[in-house]
């Protein structure tokens, strides 16, 4: 199975990439591990994590305060989100309208 980022979860991700760098060196590399590692968890167990909505589920990160909102079509896995856990729920839902993830 493959993934796939929506450019605004993708965007987040380097962003709260970049603000882990700016607080300690390293950090950030750490961040970004740990989401990796979420991915791969999704990958290898699809339907295993929360159901957050109609079609979305959510993995939590291990070490960090944020969760990956993904959908599943098919053979790939769709990253809607790298939610911030402290971020109002459900402000990425107007991502599943964009068509970013049309076949």
């Amino acid at each position: 199975m493959k993934y796939r980022f929506h450019p605004e979860a993708e965007s987040e991700f380097n962003d709260s990439l970049a603000y882990y760098d700016s607080i300690k060196e390293n950090l950030g590399k750490e961040f970004a591990e740990e989401v990796y590692s979420t991915i791969q968890r999704i990958l290898q167990y699809p339907n295993a994590w929360t159901k957050i909505t109609k079609g979305c589920k959510r993995c939590l990160t291990k070490r960090f305060p944020f969760g990956v909102i993904y959908s599943i079509k098919e053979d790939c896995i769709f990253i809607i989100a790298v939610m911030p856990l402290s971020r109002k729920p459900g402000y990425w839902e107007n991502r599943l309208k964009s068509g970013h993830f049309d076949a």
